[in-house]
């Protein structure tokens, strides 16, 4: 055993081994002394298993082989090892072609037809295979569809697969340039069927041995071939390496599947500036950018992409465990190659290194010690979680790099970071962009545009950009906004014309193009609530032939709930389109303890087919606007206003936020108000009214004149809300006011889960992140596993709790440790750490 491990280790030296040539060495020799250190950083971070040389004239200045060739065996590369080259491969196939048609064999303008006759296309020629101009769809999509997964794809199924089927054409042959694997097969076919011979035997002999090639030959799966010096390709996966290797559909040729060397590829890069293989002309076509049928031209010849006007000629390759690269600067005589096998994308790097560019070096951090709830409902488990730049990487048991940013969990629990779906925060960020309001929460993603009001895409994006903020940033496009747009802000108390219904889709579809995630509306608002059904459907459906997704806050939550709730399934039955109410509640005491009986009347939408959900906040009183107590809108009657009082809101605890016409109101309940008043609390609601009115009027720029959190909720309601299936958590929060500004997912963490065990804190979390991003159909999202996002929060589940409270909407949050958005850590040890990393999410 420590032979061979002796042996292994002094094999992995020798493969690291690095040769530096001398010329040209003023310019080259510091960006090999950086390139070198680069892929030495990168490997110890697991990020690069490969060989990269570097030559000028021919001559190696630079060379190296660092990590593995075969993970069963722990063999070491070296820089003879043979890679699969993935689509560097095309340039092969090209180069056959070539020499077919200088032999006369074949004519690139001829139909593949002429050569393979079971080809059901006549307008496609072997020039559009060779450029990407020919409209063919991807043969990976017809082999998944129509063959079976113990079937290995060769060139002739494939072939028959296209006879057979006949897949429409993308566009026709020539129009666009559009990247296809599907033509370079058929390149292989008919190198096989014109040359007279396997293709692995006219590769070999037209090729590989007039080069003296010594690493480079074909294999495919069920090969024949006896490979050399083969590697196999791997991925990193949670912190071990697995087998990523050839699959069932690699018994193709011509798409890839070409193995060689990085000593290999250097000797067939020089043999591209003679004429070994094919005269010097018929090269020169090989490096044109193809001409496209409207006479311009894309940069791309015959298997290679052109770049700075022929000056490089270059191509890539990606295919299961591999990353290839080959770059020749024509001008300098220079070559880059770069073979991997790792699943890595060093090459980026490695180019922008060579190239005297500042490369980007990914940079990894890893959260230790945790207790992992992530996001999907299931049961917390020990782990340890690895953040490569904005993105989660790896999740398991981890061993720390070398000087590698680490966190250590001290046992508390990792969960994606939460999602707002109805937040009003958005209009505070000039002044607050820490976002503390939010992410002493644990919010990492909120939804803005609710309740029918909105800012335009255009203007959240300049908004970012001039000042950025801590947190991601949503959109809905609000009907209010639409509505005063198409309809002027004093023409809304009115049902919309035609004209302006068909001006205001063509606005949403506007926004809908620039990422909005749909359409919201708040129709309990005066703003909308004039509206009919018919104009909220059209619009609502043109969000939906956008791809988009509706969100309400209902007609009414209180006297018309049934109606109000009739129309939103209508919505999305209608449209059929995600559909969503905002802050559900029950509003009518008279209609407290009815909870049950409208989650059933949403289920019974669901088992329709409606995909219909809801968000809802931990409390039992709401804020609005004094007018939304007069559901008529008869802000004069005593009736009504009598009704309100007993049936909508309890004056007693009920607490006038703000108000413009008498300041000293603001933090009294309307009854208190009432008593200073001498007043009934009906005759004081009317009074307030009318203040309000009569202030805006003479003050026609004010914003939030009145302000009003109304209790009017049933505790157990609440509850039952919360608790459905399909309710995510939302915050409906700003800055100031209202405490669930602050401390909404708090208080369900410590009130509804650890006190009142409502529902498991896996559950809680779950509802959330991934059920939200469910429902606002964000993708990469809401979930704790590679590749996604790196908005995380870390939590004390025995500590977390909301300190806000009326009189005191700003106290922040306890037992939120920690919270990292796109992997930058924002907020800690209850201060915002003034990284500002949001972004504005589009649909």
């Amino acid at each position: 055993m420590n032979r061979i491990l002796r042996f292994l280790s002094l094999a992995f030296l020798v493969s690291c081994s690095v040769t530096y040539g001398q010329k040209n060495a003023s310019v080259l020799a510091p960006r090999l002394k950086t390139l070198d250190s680069t892929l030495t950083v990168l490997h110890d971070r697991a990020m690069f298993s490969g060989v990269v040389l570097v030559a000028e004239q021919g001559k190696v200045l630079y060379k190296k082989a660092l990590g593995t060739g075969n993970i069963g065996t722990n063999e070491p590369l070296t820089t003879s090892s043979a890679f699969n080259l993935a689509s560097v491969s095309k340039q092969f196939m090209a180069m056959m072609i070539m020499q077919l048609q200088e032999r006369g064999k074949l004519s690139y303008d001829e139909p593949v037809q002429t050569y393979l006759p079971d080809f059901p296309y006549t307008t496609i020629t072997v020039r559009d295979l060779l450029n990407h101009t020919s409209g063919l769809p991807e043969y990976f999509d017809l082999a998944q569809k129509y063959t079976g997964p113990l079937d290995t794809l060769t060139n002739d199924s494939m072939l028959q697969l296209l006879h057979q089927y006949q897949p429409a054409v993308i566009f026709q042959p020539g129009d666009r340039w559009e990247y296809c694997n599907t033509g370079y097969v058929l390149l292989g076919s008919i190198i096989t069927k014109v040359g007279g011979m396997p293709i692995e035997t006219f590769f070999d002999k037209n090729i590989v041995r007039p080069l003296k090639l010594k690493n480079t030959y074909i294999y495919y799966h069920k090969s024949s071939t006896t490979p050399r010096n083969r590697v196999y390709g791997f991925r990193r996966e949670n912190g071990k390496n697995v087998p990523d290797d050839l699959i069932r559909l690699d018994g193709v040729i011509g798409d890839g599947n070409v193995y060689s060397s990085a000593d290999d590829l250097l000797a067939w890069s020089q043999a591209l500036y003679t004429e070994k293989l094919v005269k010097a002309s018929t090269l020169k076509e090989a490096f044109t950018p193809v001409k496209l049928n409207d006479a311009t031209t894309y940069p791309y010849g015959f298997g290679w992409m052109v770049e700075d006007s022929g000056k490089v000629l270059m191509h890539t390759g990606s295919w299961v465990g591999f990353r290839t690269m080959i770059v020749r600067y024509i001008d300098k005589k220079q070559t880059l190659i770069i073979l991997t096998n790792g699943g890595n994308a060093a090459g980026r790097v490695a180019r922008d290194v060579f190239e005297g560019k500042t490369p980007q070096l990914p940079k990894t951090q890893l959260i230790t010690n945790i207790r992992l709830i992530d996001g999907t409902g299931t049961a917390p488990r020990k782990a340890a979680v690895r953040l490569r730049n904005d993105r989660i990487w790896e999740i398991g048991e981890l061993t720390t790099f070398p000087n590698e940013s680490v966190t250590d969990g001290k046992g508390l629990v990792l969960a994606p970071g939460f999602i707002d779906s109805h937040s009003h925060h958005v209009s505070g960020f000039d002044k607050q962009p820490d976002a503390l309001a939010v992410v002493n929460q644990g919010i990492t993603t909120i939804v803005s545009g609710q309740d029918g009001g909105s800012y335009w895409m255009d203007t959240l994006r300049a908004q970012l950009k001039q000042k950025p903020v801590a947190v991601n940033i949503a959109t809905y496009t609000g009907h209010a906004t639409l509505r005063q747009q198409a309809m002027g802000v004093n023409g809304l108390y009115r049902t919309a014309k035609p004209e302006e219904v068909d001006k205001m889709k063509a606005l949403l579809r506007t926004e809908m193009s620039k990422g909005s995630l749909g359409l919201s509306t708040g129709l309990e608002y005066e703003e909308a609530f004039f509206s009919n059904r018919d104009e909220v459907i059209q619009l609502a459906q043109a969000a939906a032939d956008s791809g988009g997704r509706y969100i309400s806050h209902i007609r009414s939550e209180d006297v018309m709930i049934d109606d109000a709730i009739d129309e939103i399934i209508e919505i999305g039955r209608v449209t059929k389109m995600p559909v969503q109410i905002s802050h559900l509640k029950i509003a009518l005491r008279d209609k407290w303890g009815q909870s049950s009986q409208l989650l059933a009347q949403l289920e019974r939408a669901r088992a329709e087919g409606i995909n219909i959900s809801a968000d809802c906040y931990p409390y039992d009183y709401w804020m609005s606007t004094l007018r939304v107590l007069f559901p008529k809108r008869d802000y004069t009657n005593a009736t009504s206003a009598e009704f309100a009082v007993n049936q909508l809101f309890d004056p007693t605890q009920s607490v006038l936020v703000r108000f413009a016409a008498n300041p000293t109101y603001a933090g009294k309940t309307i009854g208190d108000i009432a008593q200073l008043r001498h007043e009934k609390p009906a005759q004081t609601l009317m009074g307030l009214v009318a203040e309000a009115s009569t202030f805006s009027l003479k003050n026609p720029e004010a914003e939030g004149v009145e302000g009003i959190m109304g209790k009017s909720m049933d505790e157990p309601d609440v509850k039952n809300f919360l608790a459905w299936s399909q309710t995510n958590i939302c915050s409906d929060g700003s800055y100031g006011g209202h405490p669930r500004g602050y401390g909404a997912f708090t208080r369900v963490l410590g009130r509804y889960v650890r006190d009142q065990k409502l529902m498991p804190l896996e559950t809680a979390i779950y509802k959330m992140t991934a059920l939200t991003a469910e429902h606002l159909g964000l993708k990469n999202r809401g979930i704790i596993t590679p590749g996604y996002f790196a908005d995380l929060v870390l939590l004390n589940p025995d500590t977390v709790t909301d300190n806000a409270r009326i009189g005191a909407s700003s106290a922040l949050s306890t037992g939120i440790e920690a919270v990292w958005v796109a992997g930058q850590l924002v907020y800690q040890g209850q201060k915002a750490t003034g990284a500002h990393p949001g972004v504005l999410i589009r649909r």
